[in-house]
């Protein structure tokens, strides 16, 4: 609630009990607290103002133990604006403190910073008493404080109060296991007590309401019980590790990690770890612990508000691009932008607490690095941006990339764990390449989406050859998009033979496209584009529902044995549910399972690793095939021999053409044969165009093959002439 700038401070107050609450905090004479900072200064950036504090309110001073803008670290309580707003409940304004005879002869206001506008946030401790405020102060008035700049303020000052919570508990340690366990038994965050063996010794009420154990429970079991059992062993291992330190700040103990509730329900903790010794026993320690999404989400907002990324402290995108705008167009200067290599794999294996680590180290490297005149930000998942005015030179600007890439050569050690994280970067000059903010931006992106392409890490420069295929690229985009509303794509199918004997056995669906004017496509003329495009995964599903639809008639003509097989997309994947979609479609044209074969490549298998495992699994069991497609051209086959479900190997094309002539490419297939025997799987070689081929493979123990000596793809109409010759030939 609102609380107005006449309200007088009232003649009692239960000062002794207040002044005991604020001894609990031990924030006096302590050194500074670079957490509280962080947020008294991002008060101050959110509204804009030239100053804001922490201020705790004693006996007879107030103390400012944390401040942005300004160099006293106390003033006289009597008489200042915080005394009068521990008076309130909620929110004390002073819209202009030259008009307030409250406050128009008070030294902060008289002298500099000579104060017109004050804004305050009673600090409340969990028993209700006001120990100081988080305030923001301006040296203009302000006529007008909404609703939202209230709510702001006050999620701030919540922030702060989380803070000083830890801090409380930390002090209480101090006084040893008995007098923590008073002050935790009031806490409204969930504290665990664990002994030297880190079996649970303490379980306060909070932790049952967040867990969903009871005391009784949780009493005497170990500490990973409020871990997911996918990190219960690294997440506990790092826990005792600290416990076992014994260090005592607050802020070297604060872990951010995944806890786990009764229910199965995952949530993003913050855990702080408070150690003691007691009577010369082993350790005992207590985890304080919250769950953090909402305050994650609340942080996101106000440091959006105030231009600064809430994980690394640096200034966001908004702020860079308001950075650009003021320079680029009047100063060279170059952008570079930054991509962490490996850090989606990271996220995916270790959780977004250790990501975040890790892009906190990469911002300090850089920080550390860069100088007084560039402008560092983060702006996106794991990217950071570097502007660099007066540099123009391509060669200095390759010389800020290559220490750049320098930078990350070193291993992060982060929570215990080396973690290696290279770097790819874009490199946009101004004005050479732009001078608008967004155009520079673009440029710097579309150079490092170039440098992506390479193997491992690297930099390139802007050229306006990228744009033109950016451009080209997205009319080809739009043609697809037409030409599946308009029907355009079509399937062939080229025959797949059992060499004994040159039995039809099958056929692999290969996708055309028709296109108005540049006549029949084949897949190498449009694929990539489609891949990587948004149209890949119902250009895929069509794929499957035709090429399955047309196997189901061409079974009821006799080929009770006919398998189609049918290549994927990783996009196919995305969505989670294509085991039920291909279930659907066996249904729907009254398939069993193997009549139907799906090839994958291992870009697909790289791309996707253990998101595509689950469904192929699920499909395999069924009966559906998995055909691992080029087989012998990538660079971990073997290793993902192990880890998928595949029933057939595809000898790639590449290895056929010179079989009979290059000793090498054989002894490869022989490699191949022996790989599907000894693992069970069948082998099947495409590209044969030759009986001299025919008969190698014959020899090596291929037993299916497809290529050209057997038939070239035909649309389904020709395909259906195919098979009636092929009935004809085996009943003859």
């Amino acid at each position: 609630m609102f609380v107005s700038s006449d309200q007088q401070l009232p003649a009692a107050m239960d000062e002794k009990t207040r002044l005991r609450a604020l001894d609990d905090y031990a924030v006096f004479d302590t050194p500074p607290d670079i957490d509280l900072d962080r947020l008294v200064e991002l008060a101050a950036r959110v509204y804009g103002t030239p100053v804001a504090a922490l201020s705790l309110v004693g006996k007879e001073r107030l103390y400012f133990k944390s401040r942005f803008g300004m160099e006293a670290t106390g003033i006289g309580r009597e008489g200042s604006f915080c005394s009068y707003a521990i008076a309130g409940d909620g929110l004390f304004l002073v819209p202009d403190a030259r008009k307030d005879e409250r406050f128009a002869s008070h030294p902060l206001v008289k002298e500099p910073p000579q104060i017109r506008f004050y804004a305050g946030i009673p600090l409340v401790a969990p028993a209700g008493q006001k120990i100081g405020t988080l305030c923001i102060l301006d040296t203009k008035p302000w006529p007008k404080f909404t609703e939202d700049d209230r709510k702001n303020l006050e999620d701030v000052a919540a922030l702060v109060m989380n803070r000083l919570e830890l801090r409380r508990l930390d002090h209480a340690k101090q006084g040893g296991h008995s007098r923590f366990e008073r002050m935790a038994s009031t806490s409204p965050d969930a504290i665990v007590g664990a002994d030297c063996s880190g079996r649970i010794n303490y379980w306060n009420a909070a932790a049952e309401t967040l867990f969903g154990y009871s005391a009784r429970e949780a009493m005497g079991e170990p500490i990973g019980l409020i871990f997911p059992h996918r990190v219960k062993k690294l997440q506990t291992a790092e826990l005792m590790s600290l416990a076992n330190c014994g260090t005592s700040s607050p802020s070297a103990q604060q872990l951010g990690l995944v806890a786990q509730r009764r229910d199965g329900s995952e949530f993003a903790a913050e855990l702080s770890l408070s150690v003691w010794r007691e009577n010369d026993d082993d350790v005992s320690f207590a985890a304080i612990l919250r769950d953090v999404t909402d305050r994650e989400q609340g942080e996101q907002r106000l440091f959006g508000l105030a231009l600064l990324d809430p994980v690394t402290g640096l200034p966001n995108r908004a702020f860079l691009i308001e950075r650009l705008q003021e320079t680029a167009a009047k100063e060279a200067g170059t952008l570079l932008l930054l991509d962490l290599l490996g850090f989606k794999d990271l996220n995916d294996s270790l959780g977004h607490v250790m990501a975040d680590l890790v892009l906190s180290e990469a911002a300090e490297r850089l920080r550390g690095h860069l100088g007084p005149k560039s402008t560092l930000s983060r702006v996106g998942a794991d990217e950071f941006a570097v502007f660099l005015p007066g540099v123009m030179d391509h060669a200095q600007a390759s010389k800020h990339a290559e220490d750049i890439m320098q930078l990350f050569a070193t291993p992060f050690a982060i929570s215990g764990e080396s973690v290696h994280v290279g770097v790819n970067v874009g490199i946009a000059v101004c004005p050479a390449h732009g001078t608008r903010a967004e155009e520079l931006l673009a440029n710097a992106d579309l150079a490092l989406q170039n440098a992506k392409t390479a193997l491992g890490s690297g930099y390139q420069f802007f050229k306006p050859s990228l744009r033109r295929a950016v451009i080209a690229r997205r009319t080809y985009e739009a043609e697809l998009r037409q030409a599946l509303e308009k029907s355009q794509f079509e399937l062939f199918y080229q025959p797949q033979v059992r060499l004994a004997d040159r039995k039809l056995t099958g056929a692999e669906a290969l996708l055309r496209w028709r296109h108005p004017e540049r006549g029949l496509l084949t897949p190498g003329d449009f694929l990539s584009v489609l891949e990587s495009s948004t149209l890949a995964a119902p250009v895929g599903d069509w794929v499957l529902k035709t090429a399955c639809a047309q196997a189901a008639a061409w079974r009821r003509w006799g080929m009770s044995d006919f398998r189609m097989a049918v290549n994927l997309f990783g996009a196919q994947f995305n969505s989670g549910d294509l085991p039920t979609r291909v279930e659907q479609v066996l249904l729907q044209n009254n398939l069993p399972a193997d009549a139907l074969e799906l090839e994958i490549t291992e870009n697909i298998m790289l791309r996707h690793d253990e998101s595509i495992i689950v469904p192929l699994r699920e499909m395999c069991a069924w009966g559906v095939g998995i055909a691992f497609d080029d087989y012998g051209t990538g660079f971990a086959s073997l290793s993902l021999l192990k880890r998928y479900p595949v029933t057939r190997l595809k000898i790639d094309k590449g290895f056929v053409r010179d079989l009979c002539t290059d000793a090498e490419d054989a002894a490869i297939i022989q490699a191949i044969m022996y790989l599907g025997r000894r693992l069970g799987l069948a082998v099947i070689a495409e590209g044969i165009e030759t009986e001299a081929q025919e008969e190698a493979l014959r020899l090596y123990g291929c037993v299916e093959a497809q290529g050209y000596l057997y038939g070239r793809p035909f649309p389904a109409l020709s395909f259906s002439d195919f098979l009636k010759q092929d009935r004809e030939r085996t009943v003859a």
